[in-house]
């Protein structure tokens, strides 16, 4: 049941998200590996980038990859919060006052997002592709042309086979590693430090809230560049054997981007990075907790009554 909780509460979290997910991944994909001044900007920010996409694909090309977006959030979410549930009910993630333990939920988040990002990897890799994919006009990055789902599954295992698949997975097992921790540990601890400081005592679902925003900002600070990389991974073109036609993998990725783009190159998108993350992270860690309450609550009233 936890893992059925965590994977209901990402794709809640992801009809609300996906739309500035597929302009992220747009501002990604602009300008790559050219030096910033040398490549045609068509997108000017989130904003502008939201509007074009409405104005050339209409309001449905915002919700690019959706289906795949819901079944990639179900997978990951499913096994990262449900293990971190199960961890915690069983006190391995606080101490004796119940109080969350900074290192171990770190590691614990750590360990439970990279599992769950390796196992939804070829879904991210998809859900890319098909955001990717833009009216003529406004087109940005290898167009790759799927139909849909199956279609960019079919045609990715035929030319590749089943590693194709998880080509750049070991990117987005990195950014799960840095944005799971940073984003439930925080999410913890500022509930806690509410709960300690008695603020929204009464009202608990604003505090998860309330934590939730904090954990955004912590997740997408460090994770934006992982973030960029992974797309960047995933949406490359391949040649005949299957090879990356800009990167060679994770390693070779920052370090072209750096050379070519600069620092500053790994935080494009990161307006909309943030307007995509924290949405779905507070939807995801407020319904989390809500379906969790109905799940006591239920628990609970089924329980056998002692005599």
């Amino acid at each position: 049941m936890d893992f059925l909780i965590g994977g209901l509460a990402a794709c809640g979290a992801s009809v609300f998200s996906n739309p500035f997910d597929v302009v992220k991944t747009r501002m990604q994909l602009q300008g790559e590996l050219k030096a910033r001044g040398h490549h045609q900007v068509i997108y000017r920010n989130a904003l502008h980038a939201g509007y074009l996409i409405a104005k050339n694909e209409g309001f449905r090309g915002l919700q690019k990859g959706l289906g795949t977006a819901l079944m990639m959030h179900f997978v990951r979410n499913s096994t990262r919060l449900g293990l971190y549930e199960i961890w915690y009910k069983r006190g391995l993630l606080t101490d004796e006052r119940g109080r969350t333990i900074f290192y171990r939920s770190a590691i614990a988040s750590a360990f439970t997002g990279a599992v769950g990002a390796f196992l939804g990897s070829p879904l991210f890799l998809i859900k890319t592709q098909l955001q990717s994919q833009a009216a003529r006009e406004i087109k940005v990055g290898t167009q790759h042309g799927h139909p849909g789902l199956y279609g960019a599954f079919r045609k990715i295992y035929d030319r590749e086979g089943i590693l194709g698949l998880w080509r750049g997975g070991v990117g987005t097992v990195m950014r799960a590693v840095v944005g799971s921790s940073s984003q439930l540990t925080s999410f913890a601890l500022t509930k806690d430090l509410l709960m300690e400081r008695e603020v929204f005592l009464r009202n608990p679902l604003l505090a998860s809230f309330l934590a939730s925003i904090v954990g955004g900002i912590f997740q997408c600070f460090l994770m934006n560049p992982f973030d960029l990389v992974s797309v960047r991974l995933y949406n490359q073109g391949v040649d005949k054997s299957g090879r990356g036609v800009y990167y060679n993998g994770l390693i070779d990725a920052f370090i072209k981007i750096g050379r070519k783009e600069g620092f500053l190159g790994f935080y494009k998108g990161v307006t909309a990075s943030y307007l995509r993350a924290a949405p779905h992270g507070a939807f995801c860690l407020v319904f989390w907790d809500i379906l969790k309450d109905l799940q006591r609550k239920y628990l609970k009233k089924t329980e056998p009554k002692i005599k």
